[in-house]
């Protein structure tokens, strides 16, 4: 999932998640590459087609305006190397196309990118700071919002620093288990240190992301996931010797299928694939750990050198709109981070009510973004997940 990123990279969602564009307006990007054109790679299912459409109806007409979807934040982040490489170097980013496919996108206005990807862009100068000032909704988000995109010129978080990104929708990582196994247990999780209970003992599927196991394990030892060492929190090592005999499955991609077919009993995972499957399983139930838990977070960067466009400015704040926040939340199994500061009766019942979306205030507060880690921490992680993975090598 990370192949090609730093540990404090490591994303949620880079595997496949289907093939497929969304289009509307004059074509593909780069058929178009008048100043007039508003030009948006998203990722695909963060946002609906029923926004894009309420947004090009309210637009001036000679305006042409061009969305298109991509699968994997991966490939989006590539194609941002590419945008700033020589035409040599663009080889050696992007996969060779065959000569019936098209060239490789022309720069977009905005693109999507996570927040675990924003520190590396901003590093290698793949984007350049948003202008806020003309946001008249900026203003209205909490102000963890605007924390998580001040970063300084080298992508770690500054209170002085510049705007990098504007995010759109955010979620959590949840435990997700199964009601008719728990039954007969008599208890239910719901924090992190039930992860340890004898029961559990090789019944639980879990992300293979070294922050977020070695994160949750710190949450559970009353640390953050963003430690500033790892190397004198003694127990750390033997708490997650013993989370691993509880885990019977390490996966990124296929950690929700063990689930489903009853070979483990919980999972822990990202809430955009998780929320769609409690739809369909009544059998399924989640939870948001009591002491707080990872959050993750959709964000539009400016590629660099790309063209000024007056409806940059339009599209971001229409996202902020208090109903085109409840679409989100409703339609994407994510939260628009203007609901925080919205006034309940604001918010679409089905919103609102569901616990696994608008997390209680106080909960939220104990909740962290994976922020990135010094090289000194990066390296003490690396070293200690891959100390881990011998243990689970030779077991």
């Amino acid at each position: 999932m990370s192949d090609s990123l730093p540990l404090s990279q490591f994303n949620r969602r880079s595997f496949l998640l289907g093939a497929g564009a969304i289009v509307l307006g004059q074509g593909l990007l780069g058929c178009d590459s008048s100043s007039s054109a508003l030009q948006v790679l998203f990722l695909k299912n963060s946002i609906s087609a029923q926004l894009i459409s309420r947004f090009t109806k309210k637009t001036i007409s000679e305006n042409k305006l061009t969305f298109k979807a991509e699968s994997q934040l991966k490939t989006i982040f590539k194609l941002l190397q590419a945008w700033q490489q020589s035409p040599t170097e663009k080889s050696k980013i992007l996969p060779q196309l065959p000569v019936i496919n098209p060239a490789p996108p022309a720069i977009a206005n905005l693109v999507t990118t996570g927040d675990a990807w924003l520190a590396d862009a901003i590093a290698k100068q793949l984007i350049e700071p948003l202008n806020v000032s003309g946001l008249s909704n900026w203003p209205q988000l909490a102000p963890r919002w605007h924390k998580l995109v001040q970063r300084n010129d080298e992508g770690f978080p500054d209170d002085q620093g510049k705007t990098w990104g504007a995010p759109y929708r955010w979620g959590t990582t949840l435990i997700v288990y199964r009601k008719d196994k728990f039954k007969q247990l008599g208890w239910t999780p719901k924090n992190w240190e039930d992860l340890w209970r004898k029961e559990l003992e090789q019944r639980i599927s879990i992300v293979d992301q070294p922050r977020e196991v070695i994160g949750l394990t710190l949450k559970k030892l009353g640390d953050s996931y963003n430690p500033t060492a790892l190397n004198n929190l003694p127990q750390l090592r033997q708490e997650l010797v013993h989370l691993h005999q509880q885990i019977k499955f390490y996966s990124s991609t296929r950690y929700l299928q063990p689930l489903l077919v009853g070979d483990v009993w919980c999972a822990i995972g990202w809430s955009n694939e998780i929320l769609p499957l409690l739809k369909n399983n009544p059998n399924l139930a989640a939870v948001v750990p009591e002491s707080g838990t990872s959050l993750w977070a959709d964000l539009w960067v400016q590629p660099k050198s790309s063209s000024s466009n007056p409806l940059l400015t339009e599209w971001l704040d229409f996202c902020w709109q208090p109903d085109i926040a409840n679409q989100i939340a409703f339609f994407r199994d994510g939260v628009s981070p203007r609901l925080e500061t919205l006034d309940k009766n604001m918010i679409l019942p089905q919103v609102r009510d569901n616990p696994l979306l608008m997390i209680p205030p106080q909960l939220l507060d104990r909740c962290e973004f994976l922020l990135p880690l010094s090289p000194k921490v990066q390296q003490q992680f690396l070293d200690l997940w891959q100390e881990l993975r011998a243990v689970s090598r030779k077991s």
